[in-house]
């Protein structure tokens, strides 16, 4: 046997690990911002008489453009935007992993602002691009002076604006897209993964006018498929034909198109637990300030609660009581998923018991 220190392994990704979040059989899980409502009982019969159906053409390879699929996310985003517009792939992460092996690559660089989405330098690393962060406002926001200054310093081709941002839960007022695009030639990335749980209008009402913006958008939130594995984009065509030159052959599986479709056309059953999660959500944060936590506002399915002078202890704290939540984001904060009713009320009485001390 070998250890993968004997390996020819490519010398940026020696002592790296994978990524992942926790996965553990607890009773409350409230880590990785998953939506906690299962599809109906009658919507998952539907997934699976279309899987079974696709099943009767396993023999043969998927349809590699995902063309049904693609319409029928073109249907449901509206603002005019058609299925040439719009490309699928394995989550949100092979989105921006298409994106970066397109427009990133070796001398290449994108930039972000931090904190932000743990995996963004992981996409930058796997494709050979530069992973550039400038930080954020003190409360976590975003104006176009800061960007564009950024951009002005660093010389991106691929700029990523999270919004609502994770794990802060901040959003970027539309006015703020639309001036970085028409100050940059740089891909412009709107990473709207929870659009769906925010009061802020979609930066898809600027792609007619940006030829250079991207939204992207995942199903694993809103529409409780993060089992499905179905992230997509809506771009100007040229965008999409970009991602196309760099996807892998068949990189969705006829059983997941097959599912996806179902879980589209049950879109307004699906969305009606979006509404639900984010009353627990802002619900949660009322709360937390009523009990001396700090907060960031948020307008996603997610909340950053502190300041902890020792997280990690209150994380452990609550694991050991059957609660799962992330430990990520600035220092001394807490990230919490909305979950049920009763997991909200679980962890808040969790909590109330630990009183942990708060930095002032």
């Amino acid at each position: 046997m070998i250890s993968l220190d004997d390996l020819p392994l490519r010398a940026d990704l020696v002592g790296e690990e994978p990524y992942g979040a926790p996965q553990l059989d607890v009773p409350v899980v409230l880590n990785v911002n998953e939506n906690p409502y299962p599809p109906s009982p009658a919507i998952r019969q539907e997934m699976a008489a279309a899987i079974v159906n696709a099943a009767g053409t396993l023999n043969r390879y998927p349809d590699r453009e995902a063309r049904a699929l693609r319409a029928d996310l073109a249907a449901y985003l509206g603002h005019g935007v058609t299925a040439d517009q719009v490309w699928a792939a394995n989550g949100s992460n092979e989105i921006m992993s298409h994106l970066l092996t397109a427009f990133g690559g070796p001398g290449r660089k994108v930039l972000t602002f931090a904190p932000t989405y743990s995996m963004y330098p992981e996409y930058a690393r796997n494709t050979c691009t530069e992973y550039v962060t400038v930080p954020r406002r003190d409360d976590y926001t975003l104006d176009a002076e800061l960007i564009l200054g950024a951009i002005a310093e660093h010389q991106p081709t691929v700029v990523l604006i999270t919004t609502p941002n994770n794990p802060t839960g901040t959003t970027v007022p539309l006015e703020v897209i639309d001036e970085v695009c028409a100050n940059t030639d740089a891909i412009v990335v709107a990473d709207e993964a929870y659009q769906e749980f925010s009061s802020r209008p979609s930066a898809l009402e600027l792609l007619a006018k940006h030829p250079r913006l991207v939204v992207s958008r995942t199903m694993s939130k809103a529409f409780a498929l993060a089992g499905g594995r179905v992230g997509y984009l809506a771009a100007t065509p040229a965008i999409v034909d970009a991602c196309r030159i760099v996807r892998l052959p068949y990189h969705l599986s006829a059983q997941t198109q097959a599912v996806a479709r179902v879980a589209l056309a049950h879109a307004d059953e699906l969305l009606a637990q979006v509404r639900a999660l984010t009353a627990e959500a802002r619900g949660f944060e009322a709360w937390a300030r009523t009990h001396g936590y700090a907060v960031v506002d948020s307008g996603a399915n997610f909340s950053l609660i502190g300041r902890f002078p020792d997280r990690h202890q209150v994380w452990q704290a609550l694991l050991d009581r059957g609660i799962l939540i992330r430990e990520t984001g600035p220092a001394g904060f807490l990230r919490v998923s909305a979950g049920t009713p009763a997991e909200m009320a679980s962890l808040k009485e969790a909590l109330t018991d630990l009183e942990p001390e708060r930095q002032p």
